[in-house]
């Protein structure tokens, strides 16, 4: 499963960017697939009014978002409560009473008492991933807040149904892609507490512990790429912020305003679409936090520029 996981992804992603790559290919004979594209993506002003068959309003966006943040969230939670439980990144003497506390407080998943044996590669690997997801969630949580209450759509603003799906297959599919490789071992341990919950009850379960220090000195103790690559993502975070700020002022929220207005400030003053830019930045910098080895999180980072 997790091998076909990764397989599925990584053919997905190169599936999804050559069609972009051969319309960007300069030939007159392609000029029609070109256009084919550019119309797919088309959305908003640049839109004809005429062309609307097969379209979607453009508020239809917060359905990206709020897919976005449901999975995210539902990957970032499984995959810390395996880390936290199994793989903890902290020193060996430290893990034993862990370990003889699950003895003797019962039967209990087996892999829980197993932490000595995981390889540190291996533990760094799962909190390399938790260290994505967090990243990943900061990033779609602001991007679901822009939605409802910064971007104030037109409602005769509207998106090709194309680009409306390719949207929600693109916040499936990123952040699965940041955890892929250890999906399969997460999904078994997720599905042993829900099955060890349904056999026992609620009322014959151990109460969850959570070390909220262990955790987070766990994430501490991840190499000093991951927190360069941090470092690249909140800088293109915050410019995008800032932009998506200036675009969503520029619309008066009294009255319709159809007219086109040149935005000022921050990333607008030296390209024309600093939004975008700040995107690849943010997506440059989970490459680098992800430690660039993983052809998985590359492929989708060709896919964002």
């Amino acid at each position: 499963m997790e091998v076909g996981v990764v397989e599925l992804l990584r053919t997905a992603w190169v599936a999804a960017t050559m069609p972009i790559l051969v319309a960007a290919v300069p030939c007159s004979w392609l000029a029609s697939f070109h256009g084919a594209v550019l119309g797919f993506a088309k959305r908003g002003k640049i839109m004809q009014s005429s062309s609307q068959k097969f379209t979607v309003p453009q508020k239809f966006f917060c359905h990206f978002y709020v897919v976005a943040v449901a999975w995210t969230t539902l990957l970032l939670v499984a995959t810390s409560m395996y880390a936290y439980k199994t793989v903890p990144l902290v020193s060996e003497s430290l893990l034993y009473p862990s370990i003889a506390s699950h003895f003797t407080g019962g039967l209990h998943i087996v892999s829980w008492n197993k932490v000595h044996s995981v390889p540190v590669s291996y533990r760094y690997s799962i909190w390399r991933s938790v260290f994505l997801l967090l990243l990943m969630e900061v990033q779609v949580l602001r991007r679901l807040f822009e939605t409802i209450y910064v971007f104030n759509y037109s409602s005769s603003a509207r998106m090709h149904i194309f680009g409306y799906l390719t949207g929600l297959f693109f916040y499936t599919a990123a952040p699965l892609s940041l955890c892929c490789n250890n999906v399969l071992e997460v999904y078994k341990f997720s599905i042993s507490g829900v099955a060890e919950f349904i056999v026992k009850g609620k009322s014959s379960m151990r109460e969850v512990e959570f070390d909220w220090l262990q955790f987070v000195n766990s994430l501490l103790k991840l190499g000093w790429l991951q927190w360069i690559g941090a470092a690249i993502f909140f800088w293109g975070w915050i410019h995008q912020r800032r932009c998506h700020a200036i675009l969503g002022s520029l619309r008066d929220h009294s009255e319709p305003n159809d007219e086109y207005v040149i935005p000022h400030g921050d990333w607008f003053e030296i390209v024309s679409s600093p939004h975008y830019l700040a995107e690849m930045v943010i997506y440059a910098g989970l490459v680098v936090a992800s430690g660039g080895t993983d052809l998985t999180i590359w492929l989708l980072f060709g896919f964002v520029v």
